[in-house]
């Protein structure tokens, strides 16, 4: 099988993990692999890619100060990524994430080649903008399939027929052997993600600040980075607690840190299907989560393999916290079940759903 895989780079984030994992299970199997990005490659990809995978920068980055200029500017990105993806000679293309998926879309116009589109986020609580929108509404009727990762992000596509819906794949914690790059403090709660306000940290800083004398052995480390840095350093000064949250910044290997946790808490107002949830389910750890829309309901069995709180509820959020930070045994029931989870999202089966589809596009 040959593959052209395109998304608009390899920084950190949860569908460049993915698009990484993919890339790299495919590659072992012997497929040819064509990744193709946006950026210019200065930067080396995030996430570690298998040496068979022909990664290939489009050199597409460059901004736009006015709507002439960005039409222009996406011809051009249309226009290099056919002649790529011709060159690739594909038996198919997996493209991921909205804005990118308009692109690939147009720029297969007439190939006769199949193209899955992939949604990586809960489509119907965050925007590509109205432009794109109306394009995504236009052109997603011409994809051979659309990927959603949730029953829930369905309803945003109930009008198309192609929409299959694939989970991400969840690797398992124990197959990691990598030293971690820190070492927490004995009673941690993690959280992980990008620091931008989708992922309320500042949420989780308020309710763990809201413990008062019943959080002074614990510390909040939240991994990650973003443009709310600043502002989520100041929120923990101004509560008092800068000694008790820990923000490292981004790591490779987060097994190798949620291993060392205690708890692990996920905060989103939404969500696509969260990677670091699973990841620390995998590992074994106590787990808290919002009911957003998309994901956690469809990864958390309540109470069974970890705790649902209501969305955007800073005191039932921080009630569940006290909860487990008071109940080692509880803690400790949850982290027993929680691994489960690699048999029901585990990679093996999750690209065995992703070969499925490939195999129905390839023969209609």
């Amino acid at each position: 099988m040959n593959l052209t895989l395109v998304i608009y780079s390899l920084f950190a984030g949860g569908a460049e993990r993915v698009m990484s994992i993919m890339a790299n299970y495919w590659a072992q199997k012997g497929w040819t692999i064509t990744l193709l990005t946006f950026d210019d490659g200065t930067t080396p990809p995030f996430y570690a890619l298998d040496h068979r995978v022909r990664h290939k920068p489009l050199r597409l980055v460059e901004e736009s100060t006015n709507i002439l200029q960005a039409i222009w500017r996406n011809v051009g990105r249309v226009l290099v990524l056919r002649r790529e993806i011709a060159a690739s000679c594909p038996n198919a293309v997996i493209s991921f994430m909205d804005r990118t998926n308009v692109l690939v879309l147009l720029a297969t116009l007439g190939m006769q080649v199949p193209v899955l589109v992939s949604e990586r986020t809960n489509p119907l609580m965050n925007s590509p903008g109205r432009s794109w929108a109306t394009l995504r509404n236009f052109l997603y009727p011409c994809a051979d399939a659309i990927i959603v990762q949730t029953e829930h992000a369905t309803t945003y596509f109930h009008h198309l027929s192609q929409v299959q819906v694939i989970p991400n794949p969840v690797i398992n914690c124990a197959q990691n052997k990598t030293l971690p790059p820190l070492r927490l403090p004995k009673h941690s709660i993690v959280a992980m993600g990008q620091f931008k306000a989708a992922k309320r940290f500042d949420m989780l800083i308020s309710a763990f600040a809201s413990l008062g004398q019943h959080c002074s052995r614990w510390h909040l480390v939240i991994l990650g980075d973003g443009e709310l840095r600043s502002e989520l350093e100041q929120l923990a000064d101004e509560l008092g607690i800068t000694d008790q949250i820990l923000l490292p910044g981004q790591v490779k290997n987060p097994h190798a840190v949620l291993a060392q946790a205690s708890i692990f808490v996920l905060s989103s107002r939404f969500e696509g299907f969260p990677n670091a949830l699973c990841e620390a389910m995998a590992c074994g750890l106590a787990v808290i989560a919002t009911d957003c829309p998309s994901g956690p309901r469809e990864i958390i069995r309540d109470g069974v393999d970890g705790i649902l709180v209501p969305n955007e509820d800073v005191d039932a959020l921080a009630s569940a916290m006290a909860r487990l930070m008071a109940d080692e045994n509880e803690r400790r029931r949850l982290a027993a079940r929680a691994p489960e989870i690699t048999e029901r999202f585990g990679l093996e089966k999750v690209m065995g759903m992703w070969e499925t589809v490939l195999s129905q596009v390839s023969n209609d």
